[in-house]
This record gives structure tokens, C-alpha cells and sequence, in this order.
């Protein structure tokens, strides 16, 4: 019995880590700074002034933690292969047909701030899972973990692809959170209106196209610049994307 829970444990700890403290924080940046006066001041309320920033990171380190074992599996959303946008909105409204997963986390911390504006902890984990949304690999399968299981190449060191897109694609850039946060505002400006007038479905379309172009790709040429090069607009627009996304449910439940 021992032997079963170690290796259930293993696998639920690999496949949820998810966006590094540096991408949590640009999105959660993002967020802050595209919020109305009303959201604004409540979230600092709740978690303190730039809290939904600080804390973004919060449902990670939880993880270790027994009491919050039961949110290991909200961190990520397993997708098969070649579902059109029906099946992904079906899934959606139906966020625990294939158990409870970011989908059923998203929707169940929504309704808990809408019935309780002072539930603090329902903020961090709702920031957090949002961010995990816009992860491409955190709708990956399920027989390689989200990638987790997919070794690759990258820059002399033996990782995972799931390890690339969560922050060494980011890392390459050589920029804070703050710096990145602005270089993307900066970037998307003209589309602005554009990205807050997305719903998350779209969302979930853009992470998933994305998702099946890694996929796709071929995984013994990562090991150099071109990745990054191929890759960098896509994981821009998705880490501004959840920014905006944020904001845009904040302000709605606020």
C-alpha cells in the first residue's frame, strides 16, 4: 500500500508544477494594472497592496502541505489529441466530466469569491489556476504527464519540454517580472482592446493550438536558439493573454 501512494504522489507532483514564480508574476502584474478601482481595492483588501502579485505563487507552495493535497490535480487539465472548439466548450460547462481538474478549479473558485468576496484563500488559488491556464503544456496528455515525460535537450542540459515552457523559454530572456510585464504591455498595446475582449474559451483554444504545435515539433531540435526564436511570440501572447484574462474575471466577480 506503502509502495502505491509513493508512486501516486510522484506522479501528481511531476505533472503539476507549473509557470515559474517569474511567469505567475507577470501575469498576476498584468492583471493588477488592468483592474477597475473597485477590483483593485479589494484584492488589495484581501491579500494585501500588490498581494494578487506577491501571492501568485501561493497554490505551488501549498503542495507541500498534506491539508492541500486534495488541489494536486486542480493544476492541470489533461486534453486528448484534435478536439474541435465544441468539445473544449463541452468540457468547460461540464468542468468534472473527466474529473476535477483547472477547469472544475477555475469555475469552483469563482463561485466560492461570488458568494464570498472575503475568501481570501479562493483569490490566491483562483490567480494561480488562471495563470496555469494560459501554460500551454498545462492542457497536455495524460500518458506523458504534460510533457513532463518528453525529454529534451536544452542549452547542454538534459529537462523535459514541460520544464521548457514553464520558465526556461522565459528565463532565456534575461528579464524581472516587472521588466517582462511592461515589455508585454508595451508589445500588445495595439491589440488591447482585442485580448480583453477574449472569453476564456478562447483562451483555452489559443493555449491548446499552441499545445499541439509543441507537440508537433521536433523535440531533438531544441537544444538551440531556434526554439526560442520559433516559440517566444507564442509563449508572449499567452502569458499577456492570462494577464488580461485575469483581470477581466477579477473585475467581474468584483
Amino acid at each position: 500500500m506503502k509502495k502505491s501512494l509513493i508512486i501516486v504522489s510522484l506522479f501528481i507532483s511531476t505533472f503539476t508544477w507549473a509557470y515559474d514564480a517569474v511567469g505567475h508574476r507577470i501575469i498576476s502584474e498584468i492583471a493588477y494594472k488592468n483592474l477597475n478601482i473597485k477590483a483593485k481595492k479589494h484584492c488589495d483588501k484581501l491579500l494585501g497592496k500588490h498581494g494578487i502579485i506577491y501571492e501568485s505563487t501561493w497554490a505551488d507552495e501549498v503542495r507541500s502541505d498534506k491539508k492541500y493535497d486534495y488541489s494536486y490535480q486542480w493544476h492541470y487539465q489533461n486534453l486528448k489529441d484534435s478536439l474541435t472548439t465544441n468539445d473544449l466548450f463541452a468540457l468547460l460547462q461540464n468542468n468534472q466530466a473527466e474529473g476535477d481538474h483547472l477547469f472544475y478549479a477555475i469555475d469552483l473558485m469563482t463561485k466560492r469569491l461570488k458568494d464570498n468576496p472575503k475568501d481570501a484563500e479562493a483569490l490566491k488559488f483562483l490567480v494561480h489556476f488562471v495563470a496555469d491556464l494560459h501554460q500551454p503544456m498545462h492542457l497536455g496528455r495524460f500518458e506523458d504527464l504534460g510533457g513532463n515525460k518528453i525529454s529534451v535537450n536544452w542549452f547542454g542540459k538534459t529537462t523535459n519540454i514541460h520544464a521548457v515552457w514553464d520558465g526556461m523559454i522565459t528565463e532565456n530572456r534575461k528579464m524581472s517580472y516587472s521588466e517582462f510585464s511592461q515589455y508585454l504591455q508595451d508589445k500588445f498595446k495595439p491589440r488591447k482592446k482585442e485580448f480583453v475582449e477574449f472569453t476564456v474559451l478562447q483562451s483555452i483554444e489559443a493555449g491548446y493550438l499552441i499545445r499541439n504545435e509543441i507537440y508537433n515539433y521536433d523535440k531533438s531540435n531544441t537544444n538551440n536558439y531556434q526554439y526560442i526564436y520559433r516559440f517566444s511570440d507564442n509563449l508572449d501572447e499567452m502569458l499577456y493573454r492570462g494577464g488580461i484574462q485575469l483581470a477581466n474575471i477579477l473585475n467581474d466577480i468584483f
